[in-house]
């Protein structure tokens, strides 16, 4: 077996400290599967409390979604210059802190301020987290590893979800987020204790005392020690992180930024408006929860299903399919009727095909782009795509506001699903080979 660490990781079978690790990032993305929705959650209370428009909610549905979009973009950059643990660290400290803060919030415009702050951290985690699963994977499971990483995040909304609907029963919504930022600082010393700095970002940068770190890492794995670092290439010593825009990787960074970018408009469509539509078809807050767990009960299943069957299918290709019938169910959603059972069991499905579309192309990301930039090539695509999340709510709630019903409005917002599809199909073979490999 080679020296080099990374190779080792690589080569060898995953051991009880990899599953861990991996699992604490599943835990990760759960949190912010939560975090992202607190807000959903609390819309009907905050609306009702405060007396606000849809168009109005909007804007408060998308301020997290904004900060977001800059904490990916800039975070992952910290990434990958200062480490994968630190950001995480930083990362969980600002989500606590912006969550807990929300409890207090006493207009709108207050609350505005904090849900930014809390999707700078979750921007930045995200970041982190999708590199980190990568790089804590051996060769042979990292496609599943980071699938698995990716339903952290419905069954972190399911989980949440379920406990706020218990908990909006007895208390109002500033409940919800106090449970968020409780969560959010449990897990910093759970970080400390079982996630150690990614063997392959100590092998890149060389900090002090990186053999040493590296080694102490390999043993707590179970794996062979390396005797010494391995040697520097050319393109390790010229490397920048603007290399995401280098001839070999501009292409595959605009297709997949474009697609992630189109489908998570028509994703968080679904997760940010359900609430109130529910609750506008007449239904309590508690039971509009409740249609958002089944929802994302539906993604968690098809992100698991995704990582099963894509290195059956092929990445790339399942990801087209799986978004193609993400626009048909979202467009189904629009047209059901006021019936609790048929809203929970068509968002379930919609659900399923949706999260099964952002699996997909974290897994894109995470294969695409070589260590010394994966963070920041896919705090780039998030970043930039996040814009599309933001602007999927106030684009829906002007929609609506303009007179629109739900059947025209949920049509509307599927289609960007399918226009991800058109940007997949535009990678060329070269490009495929370099995002279906194994």
């Amino acid at each position: 077996m080679s020296n080099d660490p990374r190779v080792i990781i690589d080569e060898s079978p995953m051991g009880a400290f990899q599953i861990v690790a991996i699992g604490i990032t599943i835990l990760l993305n759960a949190l912010d599967g939560f975090d992202v929705l607190a807000i959903s959650f609390a819309a009907p209370g905050i609306a009702e409390e405060w007396g606000i428009d849809r168009a109005q909610l909007g804007i408060v549905l998308s301020m997290e979604l904004i900060g977001m979009a800059v904490g990916s973009l800039f975070l992952g950059g910290v990434a990958d210059r200062a480490g994968r643990r630190p950001t995480i660290l930083g990362c969980l400290a600002v989500m606590a802190t912006g969550m807990l803060l929300c409890t207090i919030a006493h207009n709108i415009i207050v609350l505005c301020i904090l849900r930014f702050g809390t999707g700078l951290g979750i921007g930045g985690l995200l970041a982190a987290t999708n590199a980190v699963t990568a790089e804590y994977a051996n060769k042979k499971r990292r496609s599943l590893a980071v699938s698995l990483m990716a339903i952290g995040y419905p069954v972190g909304a399911v989980i949440g979800g379920s406990i706020a609907a218990v908990l909006l029963n007895y208390y109002n919504w500033r409940v919800v987020f106090l449970f968020g930022g409780v969560v959010s600082a449990v897990m910093i010393p759970i970080v400390l204790w079982r996630l150690p700095e990614s063997i392959a970002f100590l092998v890149q940068k060389r900090p002090a005392h990186a053999l040493e770190r590296i080694n102490a890492t390999l043993a707590r794995m179970r794996h062979p020690l390396a005797s010494a670092l391995p040697d520097v290439t050319v393109e390790e010593k010229t490397h920048h992180i603007s290399d995401i825009f280098r001839p070999g990787l501009r292409h595959i960074t605009i297709a997949l930024t474009t697609a992630y970018f189109l489908h998570v408009a028509t994703f968080y469509f679904i997760l940010k408006w359900i609430p109130k539509i529910v609750v506008d078809m007449g239904f309590v807050a508690s039971s509009a929860a409740g249609v958002l767990v089944w929802a994302n009960v539906g993604g968690a299943i098809g992100g698991a299903v995704f990582g099963a069957f894509a290195g059956w299918i092929g990445l790339r290709r399942l990801t087209i399919v799986v978004l193609v019938m993400s626009t048909i169910m979202v467009t189904v959603f629009g047209h059901t009727g006021p019936s609790l059972s048929q809203l929970a069991l068509i968002s379930g499905i919609a659900g399923f095909f949706t999260n099964a579309g952002i699996v997909g192309l974290y897994a894109l990301l995470a294969q695409s782009f070589p260590t010394h930039v994966r963070a920041t090539g896919t705090g780039f695509a998030i970043g930039i795509g996040r814009g599309g999340s933001a602007l999927s709510p106030i684009i829906a709630g002007f929609l609506f506001e303009g007179g629109l019903g739900l059947p025209v409005v949920a049509t509307i917002m599927a289609c960007g699903s399918i226009l991800g599809v058109l940007a997949l199909l535009t990678l060329s073979i070269r490009d495929r080979r370099a995002v279906t490999s194994p």
